[in-house]
């Protein structure tokens, strides 16, 4: 019986690079900006996750989180306390990704996850509704690639206790990088080095 190897992932894709360009966001933006005071710790302690999915449509990157759902649930949080699942080859649309994510949502609760994990997400071409595409603040939902953010729903809930007020978080970011501004953020060089289709969609969303 002749064994059936996977497909290598395509050249432009390389596995190094696309998580190298996701650790620099996390250390330049999210980190370095403090948009998420929770971040740092999971880093520091190496308990971050980093998956690069291989998936060039929906249905194969739905199989990809379903995978990597099982997997948080049952790894101790202390080894791994959430994963991001990075999606280079396809989703570049932002409202097939956007809709996407209600499959993702679908697929914890018929997993049985629902209040053990939650599915967020970040996108290169996010847009806050009532925004323009270019408005700088779009960028606290931006990152290289498209991205699928696992996390434990116990770790949330410590978050919170430890920051009730989410949404002073949130006014804060805006306030950060609306001082900062888009020159400021380009600076930060914090884009994919890999080829991602920046054209997508520019219509509006409403979830992280």
């Amino acid at each position: 019986m002749t064994e059936t190897l996977p497909l290598p992932m395509p050249a432009s894709f390389p596995h190094d690079t696309v998580k190298e360009d996701m650790v620099r966001w996390l250390e330049r933006a999210v980190i370095g900006l403090n948009l998420c005071p929770f971040a740092k710790a999971v880093h520091v302690k190496e308990q971050i996750h980093y998956v690069v999915s291989e998936a060039t449509d929906g249905r194969a990157l739905l199989e990809d989180l379903q995978r990597e759902l099982e997997a948080l649930a049952e790894i101790s949080p202390e080894r791994r306390d959430t994963t991001l699942l990075m999606a280079p080859g396809c989703m570049e649309d932002f409202l097939d990704f956007n809709d996407f994510l209600a499959l993702a949502d679908d697929l914890v609760e018929a997993m049985d996850l629902g209040g053990i994990l939650q599915v967020a997400s970040f996108h290169p071409q996010f847009q806050f509704e009532g925004t323009d595409v270019d408005d700088v603040t779009n960028s606290t939902n931006r990152a290289p690639y498209p991205t699928l953010h696992l996390l434990r729903e116990d770790s949330i809930d410590r978050a919170v206790e430890a920051f009730p007020e989410a949404e002073a978080i949130f006014e804060r970011n805006i306030e950060v990088l609306e001082e900062l501004g888009a020159d400021g953020w380009k600076a930060l060089d914090v884009g994919p080095r890999c080829p991602v289709a920046a054209a997508g969609s520019t219509g509006a969303g409403e979830r992280a």
